[in-house]
């Protein structure tokens, strides 16, 4: 619906006002010096926080979304970021006296100026290797920006199967409502994980590998035709997306109970 719908509709009794208000959210956009358009009410609407996606971006164009952003909103998620910018928005966030989270060899960082609280719901995360800990940890980042509590644990692959048996049983003491697996090589971890529990698992295939099937190819094609039901799979490397999945479907579990 467009503004002049909805307010004629309000008028008409046709609708609430709350649900008025849910609607004009929709078209709660703050530009930035006509480069980028910040959708500020994200986090009301979806429960998903503004991404800023730094690796095409230039320093200057990232610090003014970063600046207008939390001028706008409690927190905002930095993702990609190129080595040489890494230190200089550190050092731009400290100047804003903003709270920072990072994460263990990963490229993101997680800002926010009032402290989060963990009252989401609860995300297993799990990586074959320690190569694909950098692309866990953004999904870390990214589910705690959603105030979801992580239980993580890396390096369980299936190169040494019985590493993972004792954090799966963690996992479901914890009652876990969703389990991120970050996977390499042949990517088989996450079918091993969808087989073993009742709970959904989002698959990140990673660019990790050799030769044939490198860069993540082998990785992804092996969890697209995993035969274990349960299993869902993100793009190469895309620990935000898995990250925003995980605890959407936390978040709503947690909203159920």
């Amino acid at each position: 619906m467009e503004i002049y719908e909805i307010l004629e509709s309000l008028k008409a009794n046709k609708i609430s006002v709350n649900h008025a208000k849910k609607l004009l959210s929709l078209y709660s956009i703050e530009e930035v010096e006509g480069f980028a358009k910040i959708d500020i009410n994200r986090r009301k609407r979806r429960g998903i926080p503004e991404i800023i996606f730094a690796e095409t971006k230039e320093l200057d164009e990232i610090k003014k979304i970063i600046k207008k952003t939390l001028e706008k909103s409690n927190s905002v998620m930095v993702s990609r970021i190129k080595k040489k910018d890494n230190l200089k928005i550190l050092a731009f966030a400290k100047r804003l006296k903003v709270k920072i989270r990072t994460g263990k060899n990963s490229s993101s960082l997680l800002l926010f100026k009032k402290p989060i609280k963990f009252h989401g719901g609860k995300v297993g995360i799990l990586t074959a290797g320690t190569s694909d800990i950098g692309v866990a940890e953004e999904s870390r980042l990214m589910c705690e920006a959603m105030n979801c509590k992580c239980i993580t644990s890396y390096d369980v692959g299936v190169a040494g199967i019985q590493r993972i048996f004792p954090i799966l049983k963690k996992m479901i003491e914890e009652d876990v409502d969703c389990i991120i697996v970050a996977a390499g090589m042949e990517g088989a971890l996450a079918t091993l994980v969808s087989t073993m529990v009742d709970i959904p698992i989002i698959g990140i295939p990673t660019s990790v590998g050799y030769g044939y099937g490198e860069k993540g190819i082998a990785a992804l094609a092996s969890m697209l035709q995993s035969c274990s039901l349960g299993l869902s799979v993100v793009n190469i490397d895309n620990g935000i997306a898995a990250g925003g999945i995980a605890a959407n479907i936390a978040n709503r579990a947690v909203r159920k109970k």
